[in-house]
C-alpha cells in the first residue's frame, strides 16, 4: 500500500517535500502533480523503479522518457543543444512544455530511445514539483500519467489513490491538476516540430 502525502501546491510542506524525496532516494516511485497532468516519477538511474513505471503505462522500449528538471543548469549535461535551441528553451521554460532533444552519454541507455537516442526534457511551472527537484538536487525520471487504454491523463489524486495505491509508493496530493498533458516539441534538428499538442501554447515555436 502506497504512502498518501497532502502537500501544499503553493506552500509545499519541507517536511513531507523531504520524506518524498527520501522515498525517491529509496528507489521508490511517485505519483506527483505538475503544472499539466499527473505524472509518475523516479530516480534517473533506478533500473527497477523505472521498469515498474513502464509496467504501469504499458511501455514499450521506444517511448520517450523525460527527465524533469528544476532549470535549465544541467542541460548540457543530458542533451546535445546549440546557442538557437538554447534560446529557444530559455524563453519557454518553465512551463507545459516537453522537449524531445539529442541525448548525451550521460542519459542512461534505458530511459533513451533505442534507435534515436533522444530523450525528453522538461522543467515544470508549479511550485510543488520544483519543491520536490530542488530537494532532489537531480532531475527526476518522469512520464505522464496516462493509464493503459485511456488516452486522458490522470488529474485527481483520489481516484489515483483508488487505482494505483498498490503500484506506486506514494501519491502526493497536491490538488487537482489539468487533464492535459504537456505540448511536445521536437528540437532535434534544431527547426521545432511540435508533434502533440497540449496545453502549452505552440505559437513560441512557429505552431
Amino acid at each position: 500500500m502506497s504512502q498518501y502525502f497532502e502537500i501544499h501546491p503553493e506552500n509545499p510542506q519541507k517536511r513531507l517535500i523531504q520524506q518524498a524525496v527520501a522515498i525517491l532516494r529509496e528507489g521508490g516511485v511517485i505519483a506527483y502533480p505538475t503544472d499539466s497532468a499527473y505524472a509518475l516519477g523516479c530516480c534517473v538511474g533506478e533500473k527497477k523503479a523505472v521498469e515498474r513505471i513502464k509496467r504501469i503505462r504499458e511501455l514499450d522500449d521506444k517511448h520517450n522518457f523525460t527527465l524533469m528538471c528544476a532549470d535549465l543548469s544541467e542541460l548540457s549535461v543530458y542533451a546535445k543543444v546549440d546557442n538557437t535551441v538554447f534560446r529557444m528553451l530559455k524563453n519557454t521554460t518553465p512551463g507545459p512544455y516537453t522537449y524531445i532533444l539529442n541525448a548525451t552519454g550521460e542519459v542512461p541507455r534505458l530511459l533513451m530511445h533505442p534507435k534515436r537516442r533522444t530523450i525528453g526534457l522538461r522543467v515544470p511551472d508549479h511550485v510543488l514539483t520544483h519543491a520536490l527537484l530542488e530537494e532532489l538536487g537531480a532531475p527526476m525520471m518522469s512520464v505522464t500519467l496516462i493509464l493503459p487504454g485511456e488516452t486522458l491523463p490522470m488529474h485527481e489524486a483520489d481516484e489515483i489513490r483508488e487505482r494505483l495505491s498498490k503500484l506506486v509508493d506514494l501519491i502526493i496530493d497536491g490538488g487537482a491538476c489539468s487533464i492535459e498533458p504537456t505540448t511536445v516539441v521536437n528540437l532535434c534538428t534544431g527547426v521545432p516540430e511540435i508533434t502533440r499538442q497540449g496545453r502549452g501554447d505552440p505559437a513560441p515555436f512557429g505552431g
